[in-house]
C-alpha cells in the first residue's frame, strides 16, 4: 500500500461490513477493528471510527458500504446494521471530504490489473462490479434470473452453499462465472468474498482477490481513473 506525502491527502479507507468494520490508513499500515452489528448506526459508526483512529491523521475518506450506492449515496439501509446510512452527511461527520463506494466495487478496485476485469464477490449474497481499460462500473447482478425461478444470488451466494452443499454449489459457481465472463466479454474474472476460500479449482481465465484489496480500492478512489497494479 503506498503512503501519501502530505497528511492532507492522506486517505481513511472504512470496510463497513456486518461484523466487523475495519479502518486502515495510507500513513498506517495497521489495520484496526470495530464490531458492528444491528446496533451500528451511520452516526455511531463515524463516532467509533473517530475513537479507534485518533492518533491518526487524514484528509480523506473512503467508505466501502454493504449495499446499493447511487451517485455517492447509500439507496437502501443496510440489512445486517442499525439504521440512518441513507442521507447522511459523511463530509459533514468527518470533516473532510468523503467518498463512498459499494464495498463489492471497492474491492474490485482493489484487485484491477488492466483491461476489462468482472469482479464478483462471493459473500453473504453475490457483489458484482467491472472495471474496462481503468473505468470503474458498479453492478447489482446478484437478483438478476439465473435458474428455476432462481437468482445468481439465490445459487451462488451464502443461501445456495447452504442449500446445496459445496459440491453442487462449486459447479454453479463455475457455470455462473463462465456465463458472465461470455457475456460481459470481460478478460479475466477476480472471486473474491469469504467464500471464495472454498474455491480449491478455479474456473478458466480466473483468480482470486484478497479482501485488503479493498483498501487499496479505497485508496484508487481518490484517482481520476484506476491504474492496474
Amino acid at each position: 500500500m503506498r503512503e501519501l506525502s502530505e497528511s492532507a491527502n492522506s486517505v481513511l479507507v472504512i470496510d463497513v461490513g456486518g461484523t466487523h468494520i475495519k479502518v486502515v490508513a495510507t500513513r498506517h499500515r495497521e489495520e484496526r477493528k470495530i464490531p458492528s452489528g444491528s446496533n451500528m448506526t451511520a452516526r455511531k459508526m463515524v463516532r467509533d471510527v473517530k475513537r479507534v483512529t485518533k492518533d491518526w491523521e487524514y484528509g480523506l475518506v473512503s467508505i466501502g458500504y454493504p449495499g446499493p450506492v447511487i451517485h455517492g449515496r447509500p439507496l437502501h439501509e443496510p440489512h445486517n446494521l442499525g439504521g440512518g446510512w441513507v442521507g447522511f452527511n459523511f463530509g459533514k461527520a468527518f470533516g473532510c471530504p468523503v467518498k463512498v463506494i459499494n464495498d463489492a466495487a471497492m474491492q474490485a478496485l482493489g484487485s484491477y490489473e488492466g483491461g476489462r476485469m468482472l469482479f464478483l464477490g462471493l459473500g453473504a449474497g453475490l457483489g458484482s462490479a467491472m472495471i474496462i481499460d481503468g473505468i470503474l462500473e458498479p453492478m447489482e447482478l446478484a437478483h438478476l434470473p439465473y435458474k428455476n425461478g432462481k437468482t445468481y444470488e439465490d445459487y451462488i451466494g451464502v443461501r445456495g452453499l447452504t442449500r446445496l452443499g459445496k459440491t453442487r454449489w462449486l459447479r454453479h459457481v463455475t457455470k455462473v462465472v463462465e456465463l458472465l465472463k461470455e457475456a460481459l466479454e470481460a478478460e479475466y474474472v477476480v472471486l473474491g468474498g469469504g467464500n471464495s476460500k472454498n474455491i480449491k479449482k478455479l474456473p478458466p481465465g480466473t483468480r482470486l482477490g484478497d479482501n485488503r484489496n479493498a483498501f487499496v480500492g479505497g485508496i484508487r478512489l481518490w484517482e481520476k481513473k484506476a491504474k492496474p497494479l
